[in-house]
């Protein structure tokens, strides 16, 4: 015999471990189970009891659920509540065995014992599937007009549930739904209302599954909601009832009437004004009442109030009722509860937000219409607000996390041309106090403010850099990206401030300030001649914040004038500071590279200020990092130690591949490096090492769009390839030169446009003078080009590696074919040519001529822009008779394989790529997407990646993700394929961009 329920309960509490515990439940489900076995039905009710005490405390009680359908079935009412209770505890909608309680349920809807119907209704409202809704709506509907309160409220519930499930049936029971809201009972009249309320939400959301749009069917009246609408007025006079009502003992709860009731009125009634003006107006004077006449010194009055600011921001209201919203909601930021200011923060920036774009719009008509001022003077609600703008910033200093959360994206709503000032101090100061992890975000909304509602052009550089020296560990890219930008496009004497400053904190700064070392160091090697005079900002007396800085430390802007001043540095100060950052053992890659480049530009700025011994000493800080590990160093030290000699005049000899002689890289004319180096290979170096160009907005934009997705660019002379570039389109030709023409990267086509700027300076007889020709400017151009691309004319073209430095020949020579400068560089072929590569120390190993191609091919052009990362060398390993794999990149843990094949045998031209992804890392990948560009005598077909989940590769069992690239090379044998690469993924956290350049493909095969 099982135990009785207070049995059982008493021993689970004198259990003092779990697994004493899960002994008594076990026992006791075994014993229940024994008894269902064996049909012992004195006591079904108490063992369904005592499952619902095993399910409340987690233990499975399914197998009881057919005793609850027992227990349904039972002409005494003890049993059947305890059934019922059983029921709706125990079992879902999912589940098979509901079906069986249909017949039940009706028997006991026509029950004459309330309690017994009641108990029926509760089940349908809760349990109620599709099918039971259409079999038990009938008899719900007859207890909608029933004589007794008690069951025409459960009624209500349940009808809500089968309209749920069914909402074909709604307009049949709306003449029903109506009547009942003159009901006499609250409890009626609370369960009515919330039953319209369900089906105005189930009518917009079948309204927006057939294809409607929520802001854009204004105009949409369905049926149930013109039935409604008529109910307004009687809906307005209700609420207005329980406002004058005086006490009454029933339903008065902490000195409101009926609390429940008027929330429920007040939810109907945002529903049934939203985006009906007539409706609207005929609630606005219930609902200043409500405003107005509701104590707040208790939840109910609180609650009520919630709901009435609601009901007011959704509905066609005035200002007047908005502005006295937000008062509301001014006042429960000074409540003590922080649940009721979390809130009220919570519901100003969701209205704000909701109605930002009407805001906005409203603004702009005024702007062209009445002047720039019309716009915030006539936005009462907007003003009001900005009347709690101090409390809102006081919220920022909360000890709970989510009030100042909640405060911070309320403050980035509030921003506007006339407070921009004081709110980033604000949010500059809280940036100081905040948790690291949310700092990167905040980062990036100041850099959104900053950009939209920025005073000067001195307030938005000084913020930024205050921004990078309290935060510039966490700054994303595009926030030190966007500073170094607005400094480059400003004037000079804002670049001589901006320098100065960025110095200043630099040398203060302990090192880990990542981004502020990188636009630093940056804005140094750019603008480095700047700090060698002295510097003296003089604000206007007339500005408000004279001296056009953020107010970080609390100190009143509205004092008297402050002028700023620097004194001018040494050239040998400058690079001490620099360097001390380099040689910290917590720097950063990345920084290195933006210093080696500084190191490199110095040397440029300096060559005429600066004494012997700091020239001498950037050399050798540029040539310093030839021996190091990464491999962007060792490149970029060689090219710029050729830069520095090119500039000073010194031959760079190399000893060739036959061994015993030298030769001079820069092509002076003599062996030995007895010549010296050119004018135009001087000047050429020069500017290479100038200023950067002034960034193009309009070219960043067309790179965001890029990144968006949109790679089909006018003017782009190659095919870009997505993860949803499905078919295959030539390369469109032709468009004005810019960074994003890969043209001039691939050399393809017939005809090349003149350079730019600087032309190779070995070109031909003329060089110097088609040099100084030229104008100076290039923009967006890789000046290092113009020394590292030369081409080679040969009388047998060697595919792959060619002498970048060496002298052309007199005589005409046919054009050499497209390569890749860091392709691997062969040796010189029987013919006697020599193939130099210039940043190698020893030769490189013999190979086979190969003959001359049939048809020329025009001569190449730029390599890849200096600044972008270049590839490791291509590894090219035969992995069976039919395929190769060639390395594509390798980057932060992800490694990129091409297997190639050819699928048609009679087609030599068209090769498959399967691009296989890698990962190294001991985390998942996520969010890959990988785009390619080749050049216009190539085609390509690129379809969707197999996961865009790149998992960990563990070993063989692990499942690679593959993407299929088709290629069709239509100038076969006399160019190479060659692919542009552009990688982007997220690697725990953060997201990470590569670009790369592959071209170890087979030569004559691909």
């Amino acid at each position: 015999m099982s135990l009785k329920l207070r049995d059982l309960i008493r021993q689970v509490r004198a259990c003092k471990t779990a697994a004493e515990e899960r002994a008594v439940i076990a026992k006791e489900s075994a014993m229940i189970r024994t008894a269902i076995r064996e049909e012992q039905e004195q006591y079904r009710h108490r063992n369904v009891a005592k499952l619902l005490f095993m399910h409340m405390l987690g233990y499975p009680t399914h197998f009881g659920q057919l005793e609850c359908m027992k227990l349904v079935a039972s002409p005494h009412f003890p049993e059947k509540r305890i059934g019922y209770l059983g029921m709706l505890l125990l079992l879902s909608e999912q589940a098979d065995v509901l079906m069986l309680a249909t017949n039940s349920l009706k028997n006991d809807l026509h029950s004459e014992n309330k309690f017994v119907a009641g108990l029926a209704l509760c089940a349908i409202g809760n349990l109620a599937t599709a099918d039971m809704s259409r079999d038990l709506a009938p008899e719900v509907d007859k207890h909608l007009g029933s004589a007794k309160p008690y069951l025409r409220k459960k009624a209500c519930l349940a009808m809500a549930r089968c309209l749920t499930k069914c909402p074909d049936m709604v307009e049949d029971f709306v003449d029903r739904v109506v009547s009942l809201l003159n009901d006499r009972s609250h409890g009626v009249l609370v369960t009515v209302v919330q039953l319209m309320t369900r089906v105005l939400v189930m009518d917009r959301e079948c309204h927006l599954a057939e294809g409607g749009d929520d802001d854009g069917d204004r105009d949409y009246e369905s049926p149930c909601r013109t039935a409604f609408l008529k109910l307004v007025p009687s809906l307005v006079k209700l609420l207005r009832n329980l406002l004058s009502m005086g006490y009454s003992p029933d339903h008065d709860v902490g000195g409101i009437s009926d609390p429940f009731l008027q929330v429920q009125l007040l939810t109907l009634l945002r529903l049934l004004g939203a985006h009906n003006a007539k409706a609207s107006e005929e609630m606005n004077d219930v609902l200043a009442q409500v405003a107005t006449n509701t104590e707040t010194s208790k939840n109910a009055g609180n609650a009520i109030l919630y709901e009435c600011v609601q009901t007011i921001m959704a509905v066609e209201s005035d200002d007047g009722l908005r502005v006295l919203a937000v008062n509301i909601l001014g006042r429960f930021l000074l409540n003590r509860d922080n649940n009721i200011r979390y809130v009220a923060l919570n519901t100003l920036a969701k209205c704000i937000a909701d109605r930002q774009p009407e805001r906005d719009e409203h603004d702009e008509r005024d702007v062209q219409h009445r002047g720039p001022d019309a716009a915030s003077s006539d936005n009462s609600a907007a003003s009001a607000l900005q009347r709690h703008r101090t409390t809102v910033v006081d919220c920022l200093k909360d000890p709970d996390i989510s009030i100042r959360q909640r405060a911070l994206e309320l403050i980035y709503h509030l921003v506007n041309r006339e407070n921009v000032e004081t709110l980033t101090a604000e949010l500059l100061n809280y940036l100081v106090l905040c948790p690291r992890e949310h700092r990167a975000d905040i980062c990036t909304r100041v850099l959104q403010v900053v950009d939209k509602f920025s005073p000067s052009d001195l307030w938005r550089v000084d913020t930024l850099i205050t921004l990078l020296t309290i935060a510039g560990r966490e700054s994303a890219a595009n926030v030190q990206s966007s500073t170094a930008v607005y400094i480059s496009r400003s004037s000079e004497d804002l670049r001589a401030y901006s320098t100065h400053k960025l110095l200043k904190a630099i040398r203060d700064d302990d090192g880990s300030q990542r981004g502020l070392l990188n636009v630093g160091i940056w804005c140094i090697g750019e603008y480095g001649d700047l700090l060698l005079t002295p510097y003296t900002y003089h604000p206007p007396s007339n500005a408000p914040n004279s001296t056009g800085l953020p107010d970080v430390d609390g100190i009143d802007s509205d004092e008297a004038p402050v002028s700023v001043s620097f004194s001018a540095l040494d050239p040998a100060t400058v690079v001490d500071i620099v360097e001390g950052v380099t040689n910290r053992h917590t720097c950063p890659l990345e920084v290195k590279q933006r210093a080696l480049t500084c190191f490199a530009k110095l040397r440029e700025r300096f060559a005429d200020v600066a004494d012997a011994d700091t020239l001498d000493k950037l050399h050798k800080l540029v040539r310093k990092s030839e021996g190091s590990q990464s491999l962007e160093l060792q490149l970029r030290s060689c090219e710029y130690g050729a830069l520095i000699n090119a500039i000073t005049g010194v031959s760079v000899k190399l000893t060739t591949a036959g061994g015993g002689e030298e030769e001079d890289i820069f092509g002076g004319g003599g062996l030995g490096g007895t010549t010296p180096v050119s004018d135009s290979v001087r000047s050429a170096a020069k500017e290479a090492l100038a200023r950067m160009p002034v960034v193009d907005i309009k070219l960043m934009q067309r790179k965001r769009d890029e990144r968006s997705g949109d790679m089909s660019e006018d003017g782009m002379g190659v095919v870009f390839g997505g993860d949803d570039a499905g078919d295959s389109v030539p390369a469109a030709s032709g468009g004005e030169p810019s960074l994003l023409d890969l043209d001039d990267i691939f050399g393809g086509g017939a005809t090349l446009a003149p350079a730019p700027a600087a032309a190779p300076p070995a070109q031909n007889g003329n060089a110097n003078a088609a040099k100084k020709s030229e104008p100076a400017a290039q923009s967006d151009v890789d000046l290092l080009s113009d020394i590292f691309s030369a081409p080679v004319a040969s009388p047998a073209p060697i595919p792959g590696g060619f002498d970048v430095f060496a002298t052309l020949p007199s005589q005409p020579a046919a054009p050499a074919p497209a390569v890749n400068m860091f392709a691997p560089q062969p040796a010189a072929s029987a013919l006697g040519s020599s193939i130099v590569d210039p940043f190698s120390s020893s030769p490189t190993p013999a190979m086979q001529p190969q003959p001359p191609p049939a048809v020329p091919s025009p001569a190449i052009s730029s390599p890849a822009p200096t600044m972008s990362a270049p590839s490791p060398t291509p590894s090219v390993s035969s992995s069976a008779s039919s395929s190769i794999t060639v390395q594509g990149f390798t980057h932060q843990g992800l490694t990129v394989e091409f297997e190639c094949s050819k699928t048609d045998a009679w087609n030599k031209q068209h090769s498959l790529l399967v691009a296989k992804f890698i990962n190294k890392t001991d985390a998942p990948l996520y969010g890959l997407h990988l785009q390619v560009a080749v050049p216009k005598y190539v085609t390509m077909e690129m379809k969707p990646p197999t996961s865009t989940t790149v998992p960990v590769t563990a070993g063989s069992s692990t499942k690679l993700v593959t993407q299929r690239i088709e290629v069709t090379n239509t100038m076969l044998g006399t160019k190479n394929l060659m692919l542009k690469l552009k990688a982007s993924f997220t690697s725990k956290g953060n997201k990470v961009e590569h670009l790369a350049t592959c071209s170890g493909f087979p030569a004559g095969q691909y």
